[in-house]
């Protein structure tokens, strides 16, 4: 049973039975309308009847002579206590027995419903006395006929109503609900052909009439495809550099090793570059690891007090080594500052930011080491005259294995595998800070770490 043919038959079900309690209701409070009205004529008829009684010379009761102002719809019979009839209206003349025989043992007035002849009364008896004296019993009755017409009909203008409205749910909720679901089923259609044709560029239409829950699912949904397309992107990309990255140094060891097998020998050379593209290999999987961690939240970090600008001046030593003297390096602005972190992991960072500076810095060129604080933050900055970043290119800077297209012409020797600035993102985001770039092409590149004086405090 489809879902909405399912909330079509709650949704009817719920008006029905509403509609129906409405009937009984109305229906119960007609019925006990019209019983108190008969109930009070019955109550005016008995009074007029009994202010008619006269008490006779002998202790007895007799009724006027004069015409009763009654209408001749009153049935009434006047009982003595010993059980005989004592006076009787003209039309109860046909009745041989009392209007209501249960209700003569009674020592009170007691409306009642009784059927003879197969017609419905509705009957009042009241007692009579003389003198203070019990006497005998007063009847009246009128008859039922009409209300039980009136309320026969009432059943079926009920009944009638109860059916049509039960239709008009049913239709009115098929069109209401299928319109209501008609996004779901859209989004069904599509969710379908992502399936079948493994596109996640499709996305589901919005309407301006898709307003509240059903606005803000098909939004979740389309902002789910949007990132479920770009891990795929970024999944093949992965693969693809992964593969890239990895046949080079497989490709240089698997042809110095056909070589010393050809020559039967080997030579100092051969085996210094299996070792260096072994190590490279190395470094590799130990940075996709490391990154591994860092993404899924598992990055271990030795937790305790680093003085930054100590470990600044060692990063500026090892510039200069790598730089061979080629570049300006310099300090900047230093102040002492203590962080809490891992030491040797903020030490990667810096070390990747620097070796990407000198990398990517002409001969000649100025390089700046600066360290300062602002309020609760250490502000550590890295700034080089190097060529600058594009501004296309800023939004993929932290992304695996992401070099600008100019970078992979580069020797070797100068380029990595393009997972220095992801690490260094997600160690500094592990401590609880960021970094910020500023570039201008031809101009250079500042790079600034921002790490919290007291540890998880992101700015």
């Amino acid at each position: 049973m489809s879902l909405r043919l399912r909330l079509t038959l709650v949704y009817s079900g719920m008006l029905s039975g509403v509609v129906l309690l409405l009937s009984i209701v109305v229906y119960a409070l007609v019925s006990l309308l019209f019983t108190d009205f008969v109930d009070h004529d019955l109550q005016d008829g008995a009074t007029t009847i009994i202010s008619y009684l006269q008490a006779d010379g002998i202790g007895g009761m007799q009724i006027s002579l004069d015409p009763l102002p009654i209408s001749d719809d009153y049935y009434f019979q006047i009982w003595s206590r010993d059980g005989q009839l004592l006076d009787y209206s003209i039309n109860a003349s046909e009745f041989t027995s009392a209007l209501d025989e249960d209700s003569l043992a009674q020592g009170e007035t007691r409306f009642s419903e009784t059927t003879l002849d197969q017609v419905e009364y509705r009957v009042i008896t009241v007692p009579l006395e003389v003198e203070a004296q019990p006497y005998g019993w007063l009847q009246v009755g009128l008859t039922l006929t009409d209300i039980r017409y009136t309320l026969g009909l009432l059943q079926v203008v009920f009944g009638i109503s109860a059916m049509f409205a039960v239709v008009v749910s049913v239709m009115v909720g098929w069109i209401v609900i299928g319109q209501a679901l008609s996004p779901l089923v859209t989004m069904a259609d599509i969710a379908k052909q992502i399936t079948s044709m493994d596109d996640l560029s499709q996305r589901i239409p919005v309407s301006a009439g898709w307003s509240g829950e059903i606005g803000d699912l098909v939004l979740t949904f389309n902002q789910t495809f949007v990132r479920l397309e770009r891990l795929f992107h970024t999944q093949r990309r992965f693969l693809a550099d992964v593969s890239h990255e990895l046949r080079t140094p497989l490709t240089v060891i698997k042809g110095n090793v056909g070589l010393m097998r050809l020559m039967k020998s080997y030579d100092e050379e051969s085996l210094n570059s299996i070792e260096q593209e072994v190590n490279r290999l190395t470094r590799l999987v130990g940075d996709l690891l490391l990154m591994a961690q860092a993404e899924a939240g598992q990055l271990p970090l030795a937790l305790d007090s680093v003085e930054i600008d100590e470990l600044l001046f060692e990063v500026f030593e090892q510039m200069k080594v790598i730089s061979g003297g080629k570049h300006n390096i310099r300090i900047g602005n230093i102040a002492p500052v203590i962080v809490t972190g891992d030491r040797d992991r903020l030490k990667q960072v810096l070390l990747n930011l620097g070796v990407n500076a000198v990398n990517y810095t002409p001969e000649g060129g100025k390089i700046v080491l600066s360290l300062g604080t602002r309020g609760d933050w250490v502000e550590i900055v890295v700034n080089d005259e190097g060529r600058g970043i594009p501004k296309e290119e800023l939004g993929s800077l932290f992304e695996r294995f992401y070099r600008g297209e100019k970078s992979r012409t580069r020797s070797a020797d100068t380029i990595g595998f393009g997972l220095g600035l992801p690490i260094a993102y997600w160690i500094v985001r592990s401590h609880g800070g960021r970094i910020d770039v500023e570039t201008e092409a031809g101009q250079g590149t500042t790079f600034t770490v921002w790490l919290p004086k007291t540890q998880m405090k992101i700015p």
